[in-house]
């Protein structure tokens, strides 16, 4: 998963659609047309960014910034009628942003350096100061000392579709990203109260652990090793994966693991079984013991959709000042795909007739009828046949401690076929912690900061769980480093959505055990395991986004009222898209996702990623793999369609796994 420290907060407030603000502006259509005829006098060849200028600046003024006399004054002032003045404007103001943001990020990261990663314990001050936001009144202040206005009126927001049309000019895509940049006027408290609830949010999460050494099995015995603490949902998840190789006794881990994964859901765990290893608690019948005896449990009941509520009125409280909602936001201004059409992508991938006979398979691979948790069969790949306790004692040996990691990325990169000195130019702006949550990779904000590459060590050495995400995250930390650092201008840095990143991650994760020395999976595995691993965040995805819709549809909802509103999204998903495959109704497994939580909206962007990974790697099966990762990521952020069009020559479709998947069905033994 990608965060950028002061983006996460800031882009998604700044960056969204120019519409009508809580105040209604004073400037008079009369005095608009008048601008737009005084202007056109200075540069009569470009009316229509004239238009735009003055249309959109004038929406975002109040009667704070002056009168009608005022903006008419400031127009004529600050309008720039020169190709090449505009050009130098241009990249001074790319400049100073580059300062500011990487300042910025460089001071959300080390606020939130104590909660992000092991620095020890966890005090409440920590927690305090992970929330503020030393960003909040960035739009504030540009809107007053209407630098915001003089970039609008002279780099104003293109729709969707006029970018699409900018083809490969990549100086007017780097203008079009800075007319992204003001579009609308969110005060200080409004982002510091979102700032806070997020922060909040992933604090609850990042403790959320489960000492499995303290779990009990249907029989009250207990099966996990005894020092072994799994994250939820993410090391909960990935243990289910790791023990497809250990036959019935993998299977008893499996569904206690997933009792786990429903009391979580459900919220009847017992608070004292949350973060601790004071108790041994037997999900099947929540039974919570000290000392050999029964204990009476205390169910955290709804702490988990209170934080999800929380998330929803910080970000409803923007919605007054854009005229559109976070859905909206999410996919139509930040992805710049519709939500309609990306749920419509994700049923096409749910509704697929191909996973029906992918469920056959596994099931006659594993012996026996599917089980709900059989959403993250994990057996196509090499690593399935693989001991994980053998994997982590090499990851372990290799990797001891965050500092070995580090020192060995250009090794890694070296094996993926970098030449030396561009591993070594690569790696050597990539810092490697260890996280006190699952991990994740902290983007740099400008040239001359580092990228962060964390997952969770522990004292023993890097496990193989941790190490299979370092992996995913450091492929996170090469596309942050390429599309800033060697793309052409600051505001293109970047990819066009946070799915492009993810799709790097799962090219790089893919890898993990051929970088270990483990031969790779079949290609026909390697397919069949894509698009499982697409049938299973797709549902989830889905699920994101019905819940918002409900809460957007019943903003007044309590948080009990959230978490039967989940519980029966999630069934419904299941018993329309998975019962078909599995043959068993009303599972709620898709609502364990921690995103939902503390990510918002993000895990559609993995839906995305899979489906752009699957389409880089066929096009990277007979190129170069490094020289074609280093081109493509320096397209930076241009539009979804058309960096997947400069990146592999087609547009984006799930369409190509799909027709792999029924040659593969059709014609090849699945061994």
């Amino acid at each position: 998963m990608k965060i950028t420290a002061f983006l996460l907060i800031q882009i998604p407030l700044i960056m969204i659609s120019c519409s009508q603000t809580e105040k209604q502006t004073t400037v008079s259509n009369p005095t608009v047309e008048k601008v737009i005829s005084l202007l056109c006098e200075k540069d009569s060849d470009n009316k229509p960014t004239i238009e735009k200028g003055v249309r959109q600046a004038a929406h975002l003024w109040l009667p704070t910034d002056g009168s009608e006399d005022t903006f008419v004054q400031f127009c004529t002032d600050n309008y720039i009628a020169g190709t090449m003045e505009k050009e130098q404007v241009f990249l001074k103001i790319s400049e100073y942003l580059e300062a500011i943001f990487g300042n910025y990020n460089e001071m959300t990261l080390r606020l939130q350096q104590n909660v992000h990663e092991a620095t020890g314990t966890l005090l409440p001050i920590d927690e305090r100061f992970a929330a503020y936001d030393p960003a909040t009144h960035f739009s504030d202040d540009f809107f007053a000392n209407k630098l915001a206005f003089l970039i609008v009126l002279n780099f104003p927001k293109l729709s969707l579709e006029e970018k699409e049309n900018l083809g490969t000019d990549r100086l007017a895509w780097a203008y079009a990203r800075l007319g992204d940049r003001f579009t609308a006027r969110i005060p200080a408290d409004v982002q510091q109260a979102c700032a806070t609830a997020s922060s909040e949010a992933d604090v609850y999460i990042s403790k959320y652990n489960i000492y499995a050494g303290h779990l009990l099995n249907n029989e009250g015995k207990k099966i996990f090793p005894e020092d072994m603490i799994l994250l939820s949902h993410w090391n909960l998840r990935d243990e289910i994966k790791a023990d497809y190789s250990l036959g019935s006794e993998g299977l008893d881990k499996q569904r206690t693991i997933y009792e786990t994964m429903k009391r979580i859901i459900s919220q009847e765990i017992p608070v004292q079984a949350i973060n601790s290893g004071d108790y041994d608690w037997n999900p099947f019948t929540n039974t919570l013991y000290q000392s050999g005896k029964t204990v009476k449990g205390i169910a955290e009941k709804t702490v988990r959709y209170e934080k999800f509520l929380n998330n929803f009125k910080a970000m409803q409280t923007v919605d007054k000042y854009t005229g559109n909602t976070f859905v909206e936001r999410s996919f139509s201004d930040d992805m710049e795909v519709s939500v309609e059409d990306a749920e419509t992508l994700l049923k096409t991938c749910l509704s697929a007739p191909e996973l029906k006979e992918m469920g056959k398979i596994i099931a006659s691979r594993l012996g026996r009828d599917l089980e709900a948790f059989d959403i993250w069969y994990d057996g196509f790949k090499s690593r399935s046949s693989l001991n994980e306790e053998k994997l982590s004692k090499e990851t372990r040996r290799r990797y001891p401690n965050a500092a070995a990691l580090e020192r060995q990325l250009p090794a890694i990169l070296m094996q993926l076929g970098f030449s030396k000195e561009r591993a070594e130019y690569l790696t050597a702006k990539i810092e490697v912690d260890a996280a006190r949550g699952s991990g994740h990779a902290l983007g740099a904000a400008m040239k001359g900061q580092k990228s962060h590459l964390r997952t969770r060590i522990a004292d023993g050495g890097l496990d193989y769980k941790g190490y299979n995400i370092a992996i995913h995250e450091f492929g996170h930390n090469i596309e942050q480093t390429l599309s800033l650092y060697d793309v052409d201008y600051y505001t293109l840095n970047g990819v066009p959505n946070t799915a492009f990143t993810e799709a790097l991650a799962f090219v790089f994760q893919k890898r993990d055990l051929e970088l270990l020395g483990f031969t790779p999976a079949k290609d026909q595995l390697v397919a069949l395991d894509k698009a499982w691993q697409l049938y299973e965040i797709a549902g989830v995805s889905l699920l994101d986004i019905s819940v918002w819709k409900w809460l957007y549809e019943n903003p007044s909802a309590t948080p009990e009222q959230l978490k039967d509103a989940s519980v029966r999204l999630s069934k419904e998903i299941w018993n329309e898209y998975f019962y078909p495959v599995f043959g068993k109704k009303d599972e709620p497994v898709l609502a364990i996702y921690s995103h939902m939580i503390s990510y918002p909206l993000y895990l559609s962007a993995y839906t995305f990623g899979q489906i752009i990974e699957f389409q880089l790697e066929q096009y990277l099966k007979d190129k170069n793999f490094a020289s074609e990762v280093e081109r493509i990521f320096r397209l930076g952020r241009l539009t979804p369609n058309q960096w997947i069009k400069q990146a592999t020559g087609q547009p984006l479709s799930v369409e190509p796994l799909l027709m792999e998947i029924r040659e593969i069905i059709k014609n090849e033994p699945i061994n």
